[in-house]
């Protein structure tokens, strides 16, 4: 049933397996901080690969959250989703979410590469008979959406969004739609990934999208700065309860935020690079911006923009075109940071601890900080909150997340009481 009144959307439980800590907490305090998780990478060895550096989870142990039989068949980016989404419902306040009225919407961009990688090296020394049976169920992306299900008891919609660096955030802005014109009242969402493996650096790096500071890996994420040389691969998961208004105050839920918009587009105009004018991400962010009109929402209310900011050349020039087009000369007013430069760019989880940050941003009152913004580039010459994180008042915030084949997404949320 599709309701021609749309409904309310709360955000009410969040979980958080990141670079920078482990659960909302550990997370979120680091982030306040500035505190990054950028170090050595420790999956593999690195000798001779351009790259050595990216942002690791550290010190996850999956058996917190699953059996430890179960967790030998899942790849590491379904068990960051499984631990996560058990979190958010804690977080949330309940024990039981399942039901045909509950559903999970996930992003992830590469899904199980360690897996293909291992059970390609069998098939490379002519041992396809040694292919583990878990091999598909473990690389295939939906096993994350379906594993959250699985575990929670979620009967309604299970989707996986393979959208690249966007797929975080149109889960979470499908998600809302779900629940706000449809017949769902809860959805667990967000986004996860880990494809730290010999591939991907190499990949990336074959691409020259990633930063090659090797020697000071704690200063190698530094968005909208004028030395940035690439982005710094993350890992890990951010995932939210979303729940229709009513039902969470019915149940005396605390409320975080409110999902007030969500909009998406395509550049149409390069498999990874942006635009110069930054037409595909101006787009996705106008079309927020309306969807978040239906709930009387205008351009000055937005006091916050958690950028894409990637840390590459073209990206963060492109989105800094992009939001002087959308916001005019209040761009230059609206505090704009990357937490990807303490967190790295988590890829398909990206937008899902965004969407969190964002959140958190608003219920709190607390903009973090871009760190290692030393030299701001000439270019980007917005107000993008170098080093300390502030104390500021938030009616409604933005968060912007924008992927390879010009993909782009944006999620706007609002404080609890001003849009009642």
């Amino acid at each position: 049933m599709r309701f021609q009144n749309p409904r309310r959307v709360a955000v009410t439980g969040i979980g958080l397996v990141t670079p920078v800590g482990i659960g909302l907490a550990e997370t979120w305090e680091a982030i306040k901080a500035g505190h990054g998780g950028v170090g050595p990478i420790t999956r593999f060895p690195t000798e001779g690969y351009k790259t050595t550096i990216a942002a690791e989870v550290k010190g996850f142990v999956a058996e917190n959250y699953m059996e430890k039989k179960a967790a030998k068949r899942l790849e590491l980016f379904i068990q960051y989703a499984v631990a996560a989404a058990k979190m958010a419902v804690s977080d949330s306040g309940q024990t039981d979410v399942s039901g045909e009225k509950s559903g999970c919407v996930l992003g992830c961009g590469l899904g199980g590469l360690k897996s293909m990688e291992d059970n390609h090296f069998q098939i490379s020394a002519g041992r396809p008979e040694r292919i583990s049976a878990f091999f598909i169920p473990m690389m295939i992306g939906n096993m994350a959406s379906g594993q959250v299900a699985i575990e929670l008891g979620l009967l309604g919609p299970n989707i996986l969004t393979a959208t690249a660096c966007a797929a975080g955030t149109h889960a979470v802005g499908q998600a809302a739609q779900l629940i706000r014109d449809y017949d769902y009242d809860l959805m667990v969402t967000g986004g996860t990934e880990s494809v730290i493996t010999p591939l991907a650096i190499s990949g990336f790096n074959a691409i020259k999208a990633i930063s090659t500071r090797n020697d000071e890996p704690s200063r190698a994420s530094r968005p909208f700065d004028r030395d940035r040389d690439g982005f710094v691969v993350g890992e890990g998961a951010g995932i939210l309860i979303l729940e229709e208004w009513n039902r969470a105050l019915n149940r005396g839920a605390r409320i975080y935020a409110e999902v007030l918009g969500f909009g998406a587009s395509c550049d149409a105009f390069h498999f990874t690079a942006p635009p110069d004018d930054g037409r595909g991400a101006i787009l996705a962010m106008r079309n927020a911006l309306n969807d978040a009109a239906l709930r009387n929402l205008s351009l000055e209310d937005i006091g916050y923009v958690n950028a894409h900011g990637t840390s590459t050349g073209l990206n963060d020039q492109a989105e800094t075109v992009a939001l002087k087009a959308v916001f005019g000369p209040l761009a230059h007013k609206i505090p704009i940071s990357s937490t990807k430069s303490m967190t790295g760019h988590l890829l398909g989880a990206a937008g899902g601890i965004e969407s969190a940050f964002l959140a958190l941003a608003i219920h709190e009152g607390v903009i973090p900080p871009t760190v290692n913004l030393d030299n701001p580039d000439p270019l980007c010459d917005l107000d993008y909150v170098p080093h300390e994180s502030r104390n500021v008042d938030l009616k409604a915030a933005m968060s912007n997340s924008f992927g390879f084949g010009g993909t782009n997404g944006v999620i706007i949320m609002g404080k609890v009481g001003a849009w009642e």
